[in-house]
């Protein structure tokens, strides 16, 4: 089987910002959580992907296709949710299933119905009355109901409070339980994607850190807290990233290079990009 993408070497460059020779694979059947600051060029990946705007260099396959290639094609297989849903201030959800219906082949009027009462959406309010969150729960409502067999997703979660967090979570573990399906998400609530990612890619500035096996990267790493002269007896090399304060110093290490006797504590995703990206800037 394909994998859902494979990016080698992808450059885009502005005035101001620069993304610099990404290179990342999503296998088939997974889930990747893109993890990076406002800014970090996390929205212009995911454009490019969706060949939204022009690449300087680089390649990107969808399934095993150049997305510039099989443009067409893809539309039918993506379920895309953009960090803004642009959709027309005057439709109702209930219109909006409508015009979809003919736009893809394969919509699901059924589905749809299904998933606008599973997110509570109403069907019958204007689109300009829908709260942000509801706004949000929209765009996944359309993106899942023609049966994609990727979906981007721009902050998904965002605006969402707690509980139908969850439940999107949820639903996107459920989508990829079917071994064709995956998921590229990106989004600054790590918590999240801690629950939901099989791999996690970090950018940071328009450079990717790393992109590993997220169950990996818990193992691989771990986190030390004391004074000094604790964090010192482990070599310069494996220390990932650190924060010295008037209570002492955390750092962040290689688990392997952790002597023995020497008292750590497990890391999550969070903390690794934020001591990763201190070490970066």
């Amino acid at each position: 089987m394909d994998n859902a993408i494979e990016i080698k070497n992808l450059t885009k460059n502005y005035k101001d910002f620069s993304l610099e020779n990404l290179s990342l694979t999503l296998p088939s059947g997974c889930i990747m959580g893109l993890i990076g600051e406002n800014g970090a060029g996390k929205s212009t990946t995911l454009k490019l992907i969706l060949n939204m705007i022009k690449r300087d260099g680089g390649e990107i396959k969808i399934m095993g296709r150049d997305n510039r290639e099989s443009e067409k094609l893809l539309k039918e297989d993506i379920g895309v949710v953009p960090d803004e849903i642009g959709l027309p201030t005057v439709l109702t959800a209930k219109q909006v299933g409508k015009i979809m219906a003919n736009i893809f082949k394969n919509w699901d009027s059924e589905a749809y119905a299904q998933y606008l009462e599973k997110l509570s959406v109403p069907e019958k309010k204007k689109y300009s009355e829908l709260s942000r969150g509801m706004k949000m729960k929209l765009g996944i409502a359309i993106a899942m109901s023609h049966h994609p067999k990727l979906l981007l997703l721009d902050e998904p979660t965002s605006g969402l409070d707690p509980v139908v967090r969850d439940e999107v979570v949820d639903m996107f573990n459920d989508f990829t339980r079917d071994e064709s399906h995956s998921i590229l998400i990106s989004s600054h609530i790590v918590s999240d994607l801690e629950k939901l990612c099989d791999y996690v890619a970090f950018i940071h500035k328009g450079r990717l850190m790393l992109c590993e096996e997220k169950d990996r990267l818990k193992e691989e790493y771990r986190i030390i807290r004391g004074a000094g002269e604790v964090v010192s007896k482990v070599p310069e090399s494996a220390v990932i990233g650190k924060k010295v304060s008037p209570y002492g110093v955390e750092a962040i290490v290689h688990k392997s290079a952790v002597p023995a006797g020497v008292e750590v504590g497990t890391v999550d995703i969070e903390q690794l990009f934020i001591f990763m990206a201190r070490k970066e800037g």
